[in-house]
């Protein structure tokens, strides 16, 4: 089977009769079972995908098929897909199915998509490596004794590994980017509020966004346009329709802020700082306007961001407590019993620490002073970060401080690991859009990204940017 790394590709083939989508669901079926040890996949939803390949060939025989009609897509594990089950790679819900759509299943359904399976992560979305989850770790298919980041390590891999074509994962500190970064693909994490997160099982509501993780600008562009809009059943949502994000604008010359005090962070690999400092210098000679800029709350963002999130999580989780939702001990004896065993065994390490951290940070007496001073530098994150974007069109900065690690590098030191998440989270602080550009590969052999933060609701101009990049990088311009 040929190599496609766009959707358009697919539909052409698709149209010539070169190909047809039930032999393109047996080649990702195939994929698949060669690349089991990648523990990518929970489940894979083989006879159902073949079923839908077959009405949608009838479908392009009659000229009907919907926009996705060809693309072949995996969903991260906390995206409902009615009838399925859904566990958030955790314990506590192993056997949960879910009961409805998720509105970003029901709109690929829609669109002629067809999904493969589901995709591993790290536990209810908490970490940045994919050791995290119930089910073991995901490997990067580039070198399996380094982790694929996460927490949408599984959905990074799929794409990387080409055993789906695109796939969705979900971002509430970095949790799409940074995999994309480690992998080599491109993700994009949307405006909080352009994506439902009706039927996506709940980290930290304030943060969470699902999107795109794909081989190309052009099919995030086309799922985004998909997926993105009005949801009677999320009032966080904008009220706008989208835009069509395909039609991409490669030729405007851009405004770009960076920060010095990115480059010259203590734990930026030097290699990753003079890629950065060679771009900007690239871009300059090409008619945009790159300028410094300082931005004094770098070493808030971690602290802020854990402090927040960590109490979303100790609400949202309160839910599962053997009773409600979830596993149930079998030997609990009593009623509190039930609690403390359901949730002790239901839970991992890593879910348990944030859920105790968010719980202290609302606890009586310690609220205004965690929980309450995180808010404040929240919205002084948020106010200097718009300010920046209104004199420029976007901040760019590494996805990464470092390249994909050793499996078990920082599991055992929490710091470390947050630590890892210093780039991406401002964006999910101030709930701006934000992407990785899989632009460069390491003296080591694995990749890393360049991020782009862009002004609310500048999802086209942030693709259109990132295809430029891309094209340039490839000897198209």
């Amino acid at each position: 089977m040929k190599h496609y790394y766009t959707l358009y590709e697919i539909q052409n083939d698709l149209a010539q009769g070169v190909i047809n989508c039930v032999d393109l669901v047996k080649f990702y079926l195939q994929q698949i079972e060669e690349h089991q040890r990648l523990n990518a996949f929970l489940q894979v939803y083989a006879d159902e995908a073949l079923a839908q390949a077959r009405l949608i060939d009838t479908k392009i025989q009659a000229g009907q098929a919907g926009k996705l009609h060809g693309l072949v897509i995996g969903l991260k594990d906390v995206i409902s897909y009615k009838g399925h089950l859904v566990s958030a790679s955790s314990k506590m819900l192993q056997n949960f199915t879910a009961i409805y759509h998720a509105t970003v299943t029901q709109r690929l359904l829609d669109a002629d998509a067809i999904i493969i399976g589901r995709l591993n992560c790290d536990e209810f979305a908490m970490g940045g490596s994919n050791e995290n989850s119930a089910f073991g770790n995901v490997l990067n298919a580039l070198d399996e004794n380094k982790v694929p980041g996460g927490s949408s390590g599984g959905s990074a891999v799929a794409v990387q590994a080409n055993l789906c074509h695109a796939t969705l994962g979900t971002d509430t500190g970095g949790s799409i980017r940074q995999p994309a970064s480690f992998t080599g693909i491109f993700g994009l994490k949307p405006t909080y509020g352009l994506v439902s997160r009706w039927g996506v099982v709940a980290y930290a509501s304030s943060f969470d966004q699902v999107g795109p993780m794909t081989k190309s600008v052009e099919d995030a562009a086309l799922i985004l346009e998909t997926i993105a809009g009005p949801d009677g059943h999320d009032s966080t949502l904008t009220q706008q329709p989208p835009e069509t994000y395909s039609q991409l604008n490669k030729t405007d010359k851009k405004r770009i802020a960076y920060y010095p005090e990115v480059l010259n962070h203590q734990g930026l690999d030097p290699e990753i700082k003079q890629s950065m400092e060679a771009l900007i210098e690239q871009l300059q000679s090409e008619g945009h306007t790159v300028e410094a800029v300082d931005f004094p709350y770098l070493e808030y963002l971690v602290p802020t961001y854990y402090v927040l999130t960590t109490a979303e999580a100790s609400s949202n989780l309160s839910r599962y407590d053997g009773v409600h939702y979830g596993y149930r001990a079998g030997e609990a004896q009593n009623m509190d019993e039930v609690y403390t065993l359901s949730r002790t065994k239901g839970f991992g390490t890593e879910v348990k620490r944030r859920i105790m951290l968010g719980t202290f940070v609302l606890s009586a007496g310690y609220y205004d002073t965690y929980y309450g001073k995180a808010q404040k530098a929240r919205r002084l994150i948020r106010d200097a970060t718009l300010e920046v974007l209104s004199r420029f069109d976007f901040i760019i900065l590494p996805t990464t401080p470092t390249t994909a690690f050793e499996i078990g590098g920082k599991i055992k030191d929490p710091i470390a690991m947050y630590l890892a998440d210093i780039f991406t989270v401002q964006a999910n602080l101030t709930g701006l859009p934000a992407v990785s550009v899989p632009l460069w590969t390491h003296d080591n052999g694995m990749p890393y990204g360049l991020q782009i933060i862009g002004n609310k609701y500048s999802e086209g101009a942030l693709l259109g940017f990132s295809a430029y990049l891309l094209d340039n990088k490839s000897g198209k311009i």
